[in-house]
């Protein structure tokens, strides 16, 4: 099990309430489960969004296998218009 910190970006900042918080959970799938629960917009938010571990993009990895490491910062990044 590890701490770190989750950084929200945009709609996922908004949804959360939050630019970043604390957490402790071994793997991705673990994290997003316990920020998400009771927080229905931002689980609708996470769903469709990209995360950076460390600043290294998860891309299509499952979540369960993208193991966390202590003092880790993952960022939850949704999808951005124009460009």
């Amino acid at each position: 099990m590890a701490t770190g910190k989750v950084r929200y970006w945009a709609a996922a900042k908004e949804a959360a309430g939050v630019a970043e918080e604390p957490f402790e959970a071994a793997n991705l799938e673990e994290l997003m489960t316990k920020v998400t629960a009771g927080r229905e917009n931002l689980a609708r938010v996470a769903a469709r969004s990209s995360f950076l571990v460390d600043g290294q993009p998860v891309g299509r990895r499952p979540h369960a296998s993208v193991v966390l490491e202590e003092g880790v910062t993952v960022e939850v990044l949704p999808p951005f218009a124009g460009g």
